[in-house]
């Protein structure tokens, strides 16, 4: 028995145990368990249930064990099927709509029969779903856009989890002795939102095309194709990642990377550079105008070649990179070592996990100079929005911890909501005792692109208004952008000088970095905000880092590269003070 299949049994389970309704905390020690076995990536999990070594590693505890040592001694696991009794294995899929929980789902299933996606669109279809208790028409049309958006991108991960599995994949490649140098590369390394695909490029010592076949024999692998170059494999696994193995010779790496790093524009717009000045890239070699094969030693002397700047991975994208390239114009890209703070964070005064002394402390072992608390105003009653007298006890607390804190400051902000007609929901005196205000929108999301647009455009009037938050509300693969004329709302943010979000949750980051772009071109500022509701969350801003870098921005773009001082200070700006 593999571990990656082993692995794909114990994610069953535990997706299975969340269909039951069993305790969350077992359903994660088995999601846990699993990626503890992919990173074994072993194919014969024997030896080290014997050696006792399995059961020393982390994560693997003795009820995860017990279904390992069962699938290593039968191969299958009884657990499993016991789970399935009773459960038709389309439920599992209905709990990826969007929309839908555990309890929907045992309603749906225990009313009207449903056991698949194509029975929950028809029951949405013909009015059945919509006369559910607590359904209704709306929630029966919500589910049915839920369904297109599984369809459409069911093939998709967000960048998280897509590149600690690129990691993971990339340790145990390494590892194979004919392998001498290996990179991710693809979308990951160009740091997209969503990813398809995971791309390796491995450098070898002996025939490619031998390392290729034997990657495409790796425990776990349900299918491998190879394309018209042998050295490419594309295999898929049985728990669904896909994997594009790229083999070649050292002298072949450097150009390899490049091909496997760009996006197919990037790709065409270097060969036309290319040939329009008498080079051509044939396959993952570089052929001088004399027609000899030059040897690059890495992507920057490829560049340096074709009398190019080495491009940084997350700008190629075919948007113009290779004529500024050319030009000696690429921009200085923002990096995390830039940031001095960060300002769209949570306490436990709203929906947080953690106290403000906590934030600021892990914010402050960050290296960072400051934290602005910007909890949530009182009509997100979902998420424990602040009443007036709540947020004037925050802001005292604030004062007393200011006070005794050396060399990092507190900053006191709020999460506006952002009501239907544009208003903020604080008056003006409330919203004066903060040091900044961030306003977003969190109801009505079904307007029409006309009245989402001028009550957007209505708040950007509002001089108590900062930062406008997560500008789209989008969330990754699960919901739409709501209408909204984004070019409006940008030109008027550089009217009137409002910052605007990147936010750098990665089930969000929004505002995309293609708008990023057009805000960087309107000189709109940009802040990164990690939209922390824990201290682990502020890490976020990594995500948001490798996203202002696809959009070109560079450090004085951004609000918070900035000190405390001058974010207060552009807050009192626009205030008129």
């Amino acid at each position: 028995m593999d571990s990656r299949t082993a692995a794909h049994v114990l994610s069953q389970i535990g997706a299975l145990l969340n269909v039951k309704g069993e305790q969350k905390f077992k359903a994660r020690a088995y999601a846990g368990a699993a990626r503890s076995l992919i990173a074994l990536d072993t194919d014969d999990l024997a030896p080290l249930l014997r050696s006792g070594e399995l059961a020393d590693t982390p994560g693997i505890g003795p009820a995860t064990l017990s279904v390992v040592r069962e699938l290593v001694e039968t191969g299958e696991s009884s657990y499993l099927n016991q789970l399935r009794e009773g459960i038709p294995a389309g439920l599992l899929e209905l709990l990826r709509v969007p929309g839908l929980n555990t309890a929907r789902v045992q309603l749906i299933h225990d009313t009207l029969g449903v056991e698949s996606l194509e029975d929950l669109e028809r029951v949405a279809q013909n009015g059945e779903l919509a006369k559910l208790p607590k359904f209704g028409q709306k929630t029966a049309e919500k589910i049915l856009r839920g369904i297109e958006i599984l369809r459409r991108n069911s093939h998709l991960r967000r960048f998280p989890a897509a590149a600690v599995e690129a990691h993971l994949l990339l340790a145990n490649v390494v590892k194979h002795p004919d392998v001498v140098n290996a990179d991710v590369a693809g979308s990951i390394r160009r740091h997209n939102e969503v990813i398809a695909d995971i791309d390796i490029v491995a450098e070898c010592s002996v025939d490619p095309a031998r390392v290729a076949a034997s990657f495409a024999r790796s425990p776990g692998v349900s299918e491998s194709k190879t394309g018209a170059d042998p050295a490419s494999v594309h295999i898929r696994f049985v728990d669904g990642t896909h994997l594009d193995m790229h083999c070649v010779t050292k002298a072949d790496y450097a150009v390899a990377l490049w091909r496997a790093t760009g996006s197919a524009a990037h790709v065409e717009e270097m060969n036309v550079f290319a040939r329009n000045r008498g080079f051509e890239i044939a396959g993952n070699s570089l052929i001088g105008k004399s027609g000899d094969s030059i040897t690059v030693k890495d992507e920057a002397a490829f560049f340096g070649a074709l009398g190019l700047e080495p491009i940084p991975p997350e700008m190629r994208e075919g948007m113009g990179e290779v004529e500024a390239a050319a030009r000696r114009e690429l921009p200085n890209l923002v990096t995390y070592d830039d940031l001095r703070g960060v300002l769209h964070c949570h306490s436990d005064y709203s929906d947080g996990t953690a106290t403000i002394e906590e934030m600021a402390n892990a914010a402050r072992e960050r290296g960072w100079d400051y934290i602005g608390i910007s909890d949530h105003s009182e009509s997100a009653f979902y998420a424990g929005g602040l009443k007036r007298d709540k947020l004037l006890r925050q802001q005292e607390e604030i004062d007393r911890l200011n006070a005794r804190m050396k060399g990092f400051r507190i900053l006191k902000g709020i999460e506006a909501d952002i009501l239907a007609d544009g208003r903020l929901d604080y008056d003006a005196t409330v919203l004066d005792s903060c040091d900044y205000v961030i306003g977003s929108i969190h109801s009505r999301f079904s307007m029409d692109g006309e009245a989402m647009t001028k009550r957007v455009l209505a708040a950007l009037d509002d001089p108590h208004l900062t930062i406008l938050a997560h500008p789209t509300g989008r969330l990754l693969l699960s919901r739409e952008p709501y209408a909204l004329d984004v070019e409006a709302v940008l030109e008027k943010a550089a009217q009137v000088g409002v910052v605007v979000e990147l936010n750098a949750d990665p089930h969000r980051l929004d505002l995309d970095w293609r708008y990023c772009r057009q805000a960087k071109e309107l000189g709109v500022l940009i802040e990164i905000g990690p939209d922390a509701h824990s201290t682990a969350a502020l890490d976020n801003v990594h995500f948001g880092i490798g996203m202002a870098r696809k959009a070109w921005l560079e450090a004085g773009e951004i609000l918070n590269t900035r000190s405390a001082d001058d974010v207060v200070g552009l807050a009192r700006k626009r205030r008129g003070l």
